[in-house]
Protein backbone atom coordinates (compact mmCIF):
# COMPACT_ATOMS: atom_id res chain seq x y z
CA UNK A 1 0.00 0.00 0.00
CA UNK A 2 1.10 3.84 -0.68
CA UNK A 3 2.28 5.67 2.06
CA UNK A 4 1.85 9.32 2.34
CA UNK A 5 3.28 11.55 5.33
CA UNK A 6 1.28 14.33 6.52
CA UNK A 7 3.41 17.17 8.49
CA UNK A 8 0.58 19.25 9.70
CA UNK A 9 0.13 20.53 13.74
CA UNK A 10 -4.18 21.36 12.71
CA UNK A 11 -5.71 18.45 13.64
CA UNK A 12 -9.14 19.78 11.53
CA UNK A 13 -6.83 19.83 8.67
CA UNK A 14 -4.64 17.20 9.14
CA UNK A 15 -7.92 15.03 9.88
CA UNK A 16 -9.72 16.50 6.69
CA UNK A 17 -6.29 15.30 4.59
CA UNK A 18 -5.99 12.39 6.11
CA UNK A 19 -9.49 11.25 5.75
CA UNK A 20 -9.81 12.15 1.62
CA UNK A 21 -6.44 10.29 1.31
CA UNK A 22 -7.83 7.11 2.82
CA UNK A 23 -10.91 7.18 1.37
CA UNK A 24 -8.75 6.51 -2.13
CA UNK A 25 -6.50 3.42 -0.49
CA UNK A 26 -3.52 5.25 0.80
CA UNK A 27 -2.06 4.54 4.22
CA UNK A 28 -1.23 7.56 6.34
CA UNK A 29 0.61 9.00 9.03
CA UNK A 30 0.40 12.47 10.68
CA UNK A 31 3.29 14.28 12.24
CA UNK A 32 2.44 17.60 14.11
CA UNK A 33 5.63 18.80 14.67
CA UNK A 34 8.72 19.41 12.88
CA UNK A 35 11.08 17.24 14.53
CA UNK A 36 8.39 14.29 13.95
CA UNK A 37 8.47 15.02 10.46
CA UNK A 38 12.19 14.50 9.90
CA UNK A 39 12.10 11.51 12.07
CA UNK A 40 9.10 9.92 9.95
CA UNK A 41 9.96 11.06 6.74
CA UNK A 42 13.81 9.40 6.90
CA UNK A 43 12.20 6.26 8.19
CA UNK A 44 8.82 5.67 7.65
CA UNK A 45 9.45 4.66 3.36
CA UNK A 46 6.78 7.08 2.24
CA UNK A 47 6.05 7.30 -1.87
CA UNK A 48 5.00 10.83 -0.93
CA UNK A 49 4.67 14.10 2.16
CA UNK A 50 2.65 16.68 2.30
CA UNK A 51 4.36 19.35 4.85
CA UNK A 52 2.66 22.38 6.14
CA UNK A 53 5.12 25.59 6.30
CA UNK A 54 4.27 26.82 9.92
CA UNK A 55 5.60 23.50 11.58
CA UNK A 56 6.19 24.23 15.73
CA UNK A 57 9.91 23.25 16.82
CA UNK A 58 11.24 23.16 12.68
CA UNK A 59 9.32 24.90 10.13
CA UNK A 60 8.34 23.31 6.47
CA UNK A 61 11.61 24.66 4.88
CA UNK A 62 13.75 23.11 7.15
CA UNK A 63 12.45 19.96 7.40
CA UNK A 64 12.64 20.21 3.57
CA UNK A 65 15.95 20.98 3.34
CA UNK A 66 17.13 17.99 6.08
CA UNK A 67 15.02 15.70 4.39
CA UNK A 68 15.46 16.10 0.53
CA UNK A 69 18.98 14.87 -0.21
CA UNK A 70 18.65 12.24 1.73
CA UNK A 71 15.40 10.72 0.32
CA UNK A 72 14.01 11.19 -2.98
CA UNK A 73 10.00 10.65 -3.06
CA UNK A 74 7.41 14.17 -3.97
CA UNK A 75 7.07 16.71 -1.26
CA UNK A 76 4.19 19.05 -1.60
CA UNK A 77 4.31 22.43 1.06
CA UNK A 78 1.09 23.12 2.10
CA UNK A 79 0.79 26.73 3.73
CA UNK A 80 -1.60 29.70 4.03
CA UNK A 81 1.34 31.29 3.09
CA UNK A 82 1.36 32.11 -0.48
CA UNK A 83 3.91 35.27 -0.84
CA UNK A 84 6.33 34.45 -4.16
CA UNK A 85 9.22 34.40 -2.16
CA UNK A 86 8.05 31.49 0.47
CA UNK A 87 7.13 29.68 -3.06
CA UNK A 88 10.17 30.24 -4.64
CA UNK A 89 12.33 29.17 -1.53
CA UNK A 90 10.45 25.96 -0.95
CA UNK A 91 10.96 24.97 -4.56
CA UNK A 92 14.37 25.99 -4.20
CA UNK A 93 15.03 23.88 -1.23
CA UNK A 94 13.30 20.99 -3.34
CA UNK A 95 9.70 20.97 -2.95
CA UNK A 96 7.56 19.58 -5.90
CA UNK A 97 4.57 21.69 -5.69
CA UNK A 98 2.85 24.36 -3.74
CA UNK A 99 -0.77 24.19 -2.50
CA UNK A 100 -2.39 27.13 -1.06
CA UNK A 101 -4.67 27.22 2.00
CA UNK A 102 -7.48 27.06 1.90
CA UNK A 103 -7.91 24.13 -0.53
CA UNK A 104 -10.34 21.62 -2.57
CA UNK A 105 -9.54 18.19 -0.48
CA UNK A 106 -11.18 17.16 -4.03
CA UNK A 107 -7.67 19.12 -5.50
CA UNK A 108 -5.56 17.90 -3.08
CA UNK A 109 -6.09 14.70 -3.68
CA UNK A 110 -5.95 14.95 -7.80
CA UNK A 111 -2.17 16.84 -6.78
CA UNK A 112 -1.11 13.77 -4.90
CA UNK A 113 -2.30 11.46 -7.45
CA UNK A 114 -0.76 13.57 -10.33
CA UNK A 115 2.69 13.61 -8.51
CA UNK A 116 3.13 9.73 -7.46
CA UNK A 117 1.52 8.94 -11.41
CA UNK A 118 4.38 11.04 -12.52
CA UNK A 119 7.10 10.03 -9.93
CA UNK A 120 6.46 6.16 -11.25
CA UNK A 121 7.11 6.67 -14.43
CA UNK A 122 10.13 8.78 -13.98
CA UNK A 123 11.83 6.08 -11.85
CA UNK A 124 9.86 3.12 -13.01
CA UNK A 125 12.29 0.30 -14.60
CA UNK A 126 12.00 -2.29 -17.16
CA UNK A 127 14.36 -0.48 -19.89
CA UNK A 128 17.55 -1.79 -20.96
CA UNK A 129 20.59 -0.55 -19.58
CA UNK A 130 21.44 2.90 -21.53
CA UNK A 131 24.58 4.05 -22.58
CA UNK A 132 26.86 6.08 -19.77
CA UNK A 133 26.37 9.96 -21.12
CA UNK A 134 29.87 11.51 -20.38
CA UNK A 135 30.00 14.82 -19.51
CA UNK A 136 33.47 15.14 -18.92
CA UNK A 137 33.98 15.50 -14.87
CA UNK A 138 30.53 14.73 -14.84
CA UNK A 139 28.46 11.51 -15.81
CA UNK A 140 25.39 10.38 -15.72
CA UNK A 141 23.87 6.87 -15.36
CA UNK A 142 20.32 6.84 -16.75
CA UNK A 143 19.07 2.98 -16.14
CA UNK A 144 20.64 3.20 -12.12
CA UNK A 145 19.57 7.16 -11.67
CA UNK A 146 22.94 8.20 -10.56
CA UNK A 147 24.74 11.53 -11.20
CA UNK A 148 28.81 11.04 -10.89
CA UNK A 149 30.90 13.93 -10.85
CA UNK A 150 34.83 13.46 -10.59
CA UNK A 151 34.31 9.77 -9.43
CA UNK A 152 31.65 10.50 -6.56
CA UNK A 153 28.02 10.41 -6.68
CA UNK A 154 25.64 13.46 -6.17
CA UNK A 155 22.33 13.14 -4.62
CA UNK A 156 19.68 14.24 -7.20
CA UNK A 157 16.45 14.32 -6.69
CA UNK A 158 13.96 13.04 -9.31
CA UNK A 159 13.58 16.00 -11.50
CA UNK A 160 16.73 17.16 -10.90
CA UNK A 161 18.11 14.02 -12.30
CA UNK A 162 15.58 14.51 -15.32
CA UNK A 163 15.79 17.82 -15.91
CA UNK A 164 20.43 17.11 -16.31
CA UNK A 165 19.73 14.21 -18.19
CA UNK A 166 17.41 15.50 -20.57
CA UNK A 167 19.50 18.13 -21.52
CA UNK A 168 22.13 15.80 -21.67
CA UNK A 169 20.25 14.01 -24.13
CA UNK A 170 20.21 16.87 -26.30
CA UNK A 171 23.45 18.29 -26.00
CA UNK A 172 24.32 21.97 -27.92
CA UNK A 173 20.40 22.41 -28.31
CA UNK A 174 18.53 25.23 -26.58
CA UNK A 175 15.27 24.91 -24.83
CA UNK A 176 12.67 27.54 -23.45
CA UNK A 177 11.76 27.33 -20.07
CA UNK A 178 8.43 26.77 -21.25
CA UNK A 179 9.03 23.28 -22.91
CA UNK A 180 11.78 21.82 -20.44
CA UNK A 181 8.48 22.95 -17.78
CA UNK A 182 6.29 20.90 -20.25
CA UNK A 183 8.82 18.06 -20.83
CA UNK A 184 10.00 17.50 -17.53
CA UNK A 185 6.57 18.61 -15.44
CA UNK A 186 3.94 17.75 -17.87
CA UNK A 187 0.68 18.60 -18.12
CA UNK A 188 -0.23 17.15 -14.91
CA UNK A 189 1.66 19.88 -12.98
CA UNK A 190 0.13 22.44 -11.45
CA UNK A 191 2.79 25.37 -11.89
CA UNK A 192 4.69 27.66 -14.14
CA UNK A 193 7.75 27.81 -15.66
CA UNK A 194 10.19 29.76 -12.85
CA UNK A 195 10.48 26.00 -11.36
CA UNK A 196 12.34 25.68 -14.74
CA UNK A 197 14.73 28.64 -13.50
CA UNK A 198 14.75 26.88 -9.42
CA UNK A 199 15.76 24.03 -10.48
CA UNK A 200 18.30 24.54 -13.17
CA UNK A 201 19.96 26.95 -10.10
CA UNK A 202 19.85 23.86 -7.76
CA UNK A 203 21.65 21.29 -10.76
CA UNK A 204 24.45 24.07 -11.64
CA UNK A 205 25.22 23.93 -7.96
CA UNK A 206 25.74 20.33 -8.11
CA UNK A 207 27.58 20.07 -11.17
CA UNK A 208 29.21 23.02 -12.28
CA UNK A 209 32.74 23.45 -11.19
CA UNK A 210 31.83 27.31 -10.82
CA UNK A 211 28.25 27.78 -10.73
CA UNK A 212 28.66 31.25 -10.64
CA UNK A 213 29.93 31.14 -13.75
CA UNK A 214 28.71 27.84 -15.61
CA UNK A 215 29.96 26.09 -18.64
CA UNK A 216 28.24 23.01 -18.71
CA UNK A 217 24.16 24.93 -18.48
CA UNK A 218 24.38 27.74 -20.38
CA UNK A 219 21.98 30.25 -20.09
CA UNK A 220 20.77 31.79 -23.52
CA UNK A 221 19.17 35.10 -22.91
CA UNK A 222 15.98 35.47 -24.43
CA UNK A 223 15.71 31.96 -25.49
CA UNK A 224 16.53 29.44 -22.68
CA UNK A 225 19.58 27.06 -21.62
CA UNK A 226 21.56 24.57 -23.30
CA UNK A 227 23.67 21.65 -22.50
CA UNK A 228 27.46 22.25 -23.96
CA UNK A 229 28.52 18.11 -24.05
CA UNK A 230 32.59 17.96 -24.51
Amino acid sequence: MTKILIAEDDPEIAMLERDYLELEGYEVTVADNGQQAVTEALNGGYSLILLDLMLPGCNGCDVCRLIRDRIDVPILMVTARTESADKIRGLGLGADDYIPKPFDPAELVARVKAHLSRYARLTGGGQAEQEVIDLGSVRILPQSWKVMKDGREIKMPNREFSLLKFLAEHPNVVFSKEKLFETIWGYDYIGDSATVTVHIGRVRDKVEDDPAHPKLIETVWGAGYRLNRP
